[in-house]
């Protein structure tokens, strides 16, 4: 599954200087590439592709959730406000949905288990999710503040 993102060495055409390669921590999101299945409290199909260079992992979302169509794009990769040196510590993403409102994530990955928290890292909404032995299936709950949430599966269709 890791044959989606390519890490080789490239220079930049001023200088010679060895290009910038994305983190590991962003590289491990590889294995969320491709088509895959949400069944649960939302059903659909969400798709992940990298964008050019490998920094940023675009999410394509076509799903129906308490009865209405949630469409949206997701940009996750790590911030480098302009001018700063490095990009930031978190994995983040911001969800732009097609009734014009936003959503800030933060990602991690510890292993085989991902942790998508809504807002800022430690809020009490997020989703927990466990890959299974082939990367394949993804299978966890969104958790909200009050008891709230939905289980849900994510599995590979291509």
């Amino acid at each position: 599954m890791t044959e989606h993102m390519e890490n080789t060495e490239s220079t930049e055409s001023t200088g010679g200087a060895p290009a910038p390669q994305p983190d590991e921590g962003i590289r491990a999101l590889d294995r969320l590439t491709g088509s895959w299945r949400v069944t649960g409290g939302a059903e659909g199909t969400v798709v992940y592709r990298w964008m050019e260079g490998g920094f940023f992992l675009l999410q394509e979302v076509e799903l129906e959730q308490y009865g209405q169509r949630v469409t949206g794009l997701e940009v996750i990769g790590r911030e480098r406000p302009f001018g700063a040196e490095k990009p930031g510590e978190d994995i983040r993403s911001r969800f732009y949905d097609g009734r014009g409102n936003t959503f800030d994530y933060v990602y991690e990955l510890d292993g085989d288990t991902l942790t998508i928290w809504a807002g800022e890292k430690g809020s009490p909404a997020y989703f927990r999710g466990t890959f299974d032995a082939a990367g394949d299936v993804l299978t966890g709950a969104w958790v909200y503040p009050g008891g709230g949430g939905y289980d849900s599966v994510t599995t590979r269709i291509g």
